[in-house]
């Protein structure tokens, strides 16, 4: 059976505070981890669900009743601008990210000091792209309009977050979900508010793009991935993938145009997938040698057992592969976290 070398934490780790998220991935994992989130705790808990809270008080822009959105079985509303509002007139106010990164690098570095964590590791912050939030919960014609505002908004936090923090500690992870309902959305329109045609004029060359965009903004010294997903809402994915066909073709769109190196790349791997054939794709993937690539096959609720199934399934494709959950884990049910990390120690070597 394959070892896969190393282990990557997507983001997400259901803990209450980031002293213990960074301590337990630290003391369970070890060797297996370059780099550790602070589990995205607080606000963050149900990823970008907070952001209508904080956008919504930019004067200009309105909370909307109780339309659906895209994170279903989840409480939020979104938001429109206001009747006679030019959106580029609008401010929106600190989004909370650089707040959050920077609270959490104090704690890390202390525990780091401690020996807690080892020397070499760094500390990663996950950001959503603003499409992500635009697409949730902004509607029809707002979207394009309020789309560079909060690009800009989002890009004023990672400039924060890289004066704050020391580069060689950094890593930051662009988490690239909400375009994969935009490309899957045939059939699903209404379940996610609203058609997307409009917004833009060839999906496939512009989520791309933007996403490219922001892996470039990042300075050159500090690393960077990408996280592609398609939800975990109730851990279950919005759209079940038919294989990793699209996740190849949107990783290698954004690749062609980096100006920089990708320090890694994760893809999911839904938990009935352990046939070759969901990963056949994966021999078009256009990764240069030194970015890390990481499979999200490490599912709770068949454990060890089924990530070495999906590690024999992936192997007949990729022979260099780390492991990882499909995406967070801070909504896992309470109690099981340690033994999701314990999974990842288990079927991954150190590096």
């Amino acid at each position: 059976m394959p070892q896969p070398q190393g282990a990557h934490l997507v983001g997400s780790i259901n803990f209450n505070d980031a002293e213990t998220t960074i301590r337990t991935a630290a003391d369970i994992l070890g060797g297996r981890l370059k780099r550790i989130p602070d589990g995205e705790v607080g606000a963050r808990f149900h990823w970008i669900l907070f952001q209508p809270d904080v956008i919504g008080e930019a004067d200009g822009l309105e909370r909307i009743g109780d339309e659906p959105i895209l994170v279903r079985g989840l409480d939020a509303r979104p938001v429109r601008i206001a009747d006679g509002v030019d959106a580029a007139s609008i401010v929106l106010p600190p989004l909370g990210y650089a707040d959050a990164a920077i609270e959490s690098y104090a704690i890390f570095s202390r525990l780091r000091d401690e020996g807690a964590v080892p020397e070499g590791v760094r500390f990663q912050v996950s950001l959503p792209t603003p499409v992500g939030v635009i697409a949730a919960f902004f509607r029809g014609d707002d979207r394009p309009a309020i789309e560079p505002v909060y690009a800009a908004a989002l890009r004023g936090e990672l400039e924060r977050i890289v004066d704050a923090i020391p580069h060689d500690d950094l890593a930051i992870q662009w988490d690239v979900a909400t375009e994969f309902a935009v490309l899957e959305s045939g059939g699903y329109e209404e379940t996610y508010g609203g058609a997307y045609s409009g917004w833009f004029d060839d999906q496939w060359a512009e989520l791309p793009a933007r996403v490219a965009a922001l892996v470039n903004a990042v300075p050159a010294d500090v690393e960077v991935g990408i996280h592609l997903c398609y939800g975990d809402a109730g851990e279950a994915h919005f759209f079940e993938p038919v294989d990793t066909a699209n996740l190849t073709r949107f990783a290698n769109a954004v690749l062609s145009q980096l100006e920089r190196p990708l320090t890694w790349l994760h893809l999911p791997v839904p938990i009935e997938r352990d046939d070759a054939a969901y990963f056949a794709p994966l021999s078009e993937l256009a990764l240069d040698a030194e970015t890390e690539f990481y499979l999200g096959l490490v599912h709770r609720e068949d454990g060890v057992e089924g990530a070495r199934r999906r590690i024999a399934a992936a192997s007949t494709v990729v022979t260099e592969f780390g492991v990882a959950t499909e995406c967070g884990i801070g909504r896992a049910p309470e109690g099981t976290t340690e033994g999701i990390l314990r999974t990842h120690a288990e079927v991954a070597s150190a590096w």
